[in-house]
């Protein structure tokens, strides 16, 4: 029995870590960014193009990562938040353009990348 709750604290306490709302905001974030880029390629920028239903979905997407940004703001460091924030970025976009837009970098990219997804794991531990 005190296997189990101590199971569920680590989990409680990982769904609670901001680390984990950095990476589920920036899955928001980028998830809205491909629903606009799709979007937005057929269409002109006008007014008509955001009233539709495409841009409501962006904007709720959008606002919801907000509040997991502003959550992370409260919680870590300035200069700590947004070295996560832009190292998760950098991972989400290009494991997205592989695998939606079928994207390929050079070798030297996937290094600096590797160097990111690094640098991300020290970020995260640190205290």
């Amino acid at each position: 029995m005190g296997t189990v709750r101590l199971y569920d604290a680590a989990v409680l306490t990982w769904i609670k870590s901001p680390v984990l709302v950095v990476v589920a905001t920036q899955l928001l974030f980028t998830t809205g960014d491909l629903i606009a880029r799709a979007n937005m390629r057929h269409s002109p920028f006008a007014l008509s193009t955001f009233l539709n239903w495409w841009f409501l979905v962006y904007f709720l997407i959008r606002q919801a990562a907000m509040f997991g940004q502003l959550y992370v703001f409260s919680a870590l460091q300035l200069g700590k938040t947004m070295a996560l924030f832009g190292a998760t970025s950098i991972v989400v976009v290009n494991v997205l353009g592989i695998l939606l837009l079928s994207e390929v970098l050079s070798t030297q990219a996937y290094l600096a990348i590797a160097l990111v997804v690094f640098a991300f794991i020290l970020l995260s531990m640190s205290p």
